[in-house]
């Protein structure tokens, strides 16, 4: 057997110890670690609602419910702050809860508050015949960085149905988004997705992100057909998914969601390392209240649980490529 050397004993020795340490140690001491206490690299959550505390500051005109009047539970910028820095998360994207509606104030205050660690996605009617000069207003006076659209709401005729979505007029808005370099997301059912991919070939400068998997239903007998919808937005190379929300995904609803993870790593294949995205949905203690995983977690899907992620992969998800497409940096 060959001798270690003196330097390669140490080593040893070292690395050991340390796996030792880290074995005996409570998980309440060795998690959660902050980004700078592990040296980890960025990490992004794309998909963040807040909502605020101030009803009369901040009201919640829901777009969608009159009866609607305030949310069941916190969901505060400083809540998420504080649960980011737990977990060594250093930045996120607010995406405008639908409880306020079109007014997108609390997000962008929120952003300009945290301008080194949040971007903002607000929340515009698609059906309004100005929605153009909306989209300039919260981009250029509010500081925004792009709009989420929800055609999933509009299912079926409801609300005035989907026809927004590849209408004539809607052009205008997209050609806007190119000049605005804003970007946008949608929330939206597969069958839904054609009318996107119509808008996404006429403006491939717009970048485009397809939430939470198109919502895809893993329980239907034949999910198939709409998971292939979604795939065949990979061939646009300015559209991205983000991996989120496999709580409501799979079929069994447990962590870590093992079901969803071959349709997982389909859409891996499919769109690559590079236009994958990771992100939650709720800050803190709202996380347990709405029966979602911990930020810890969730970070963990990524970092740990998919086989199919390597070291790489797993950083561009979880953050390098979301710095890419909001422009963020590494805090100092």
């Amino acid at each position: 057997m060959k001798q270690l050397s003196s330097l390669d004993r140490r080593r040893f020795l070292k690395v050991t110890t340390a796996s030792a340490a880290a074995m005996t140690l409570p998980a309440a001491i060795t998690q959660p670690v902050t980004a700078a206490e592990r040296k980890a690299p960025m990490i992004v959550d794309t998909h963040m609602h807040v909502w605020a505390d101030d009803p009369d500051r901040y009201p919640f005109p829901h777009p969608y419910s009159k009866e609607f009047k305030e949310p069941d539970h916190p969901g505060t910028v400083e809540m998420l702050i504080d649960d980011m820095d737990d977990y060594g998360c250093t930045h996120a994207v607010l995406v405008q809860v639908i409880f306020h509606g079109w007014d997108n104030t609390y997000t962008a205050d929120c952003v300009r508050q945290y301008p080194d660690r949040l971007r903002g996605h607000g929340l515009i009617d698609p059906t309004d015949p100005n929605v153009a000069d909306k989209l300039e207003y919260w981009i250029k006076e509010q500081g925004l960085h792009g709009m989420r659209f929800s055609p999933i709401y509009y299912q079926d005729g409801r609300n005035g149905g989907d026809g927004w979505l590849d209408a004539e007029e809607t052009h205008k808005l997209w050609n806007k988004a190119a000049e605005l370099e804003a970007v946008f997301n949608f929330f939206i059912s597969p069958p839904q997705l054609p009318k996107l991919e119509t808008m996404v070939k006429a403006h491939p400068d717009v970048r485009i992100i397809v939430d939470h998997y198109s919502q895809m239903d893993l329980s239907q007998p034949d999910p198939e057909p709409d998971f292939r919808r979604l795939l065949n937005m990979a061939k646009y190379p300015n559209v991205w998914v983000k991996i989120t929300e496999l709580s409501s995904v799979s079929k069994s609803k447990v962590y870590p969601f093992e079901d969803a993870y071959p349709y997982v790593k389909r859409v891996y294949e499919a769109f690559g390392p590079d236009r994958l995205l990771f992100g939650t949905g709720y800050p803190g203690s709202a996380r347990k209240a709405y029966n979602r995983p911990t930020l810890g977690e969730e970070i963990a899907l990524i970092r740990d649980k998919m086989p199919f992620f390597s070291k790489e992969d797993s950083d561009k998800i979880l953050g390098l490529n979301a710095a890419q497409l909001w422009d963020l940096k590494p805090l100092a």
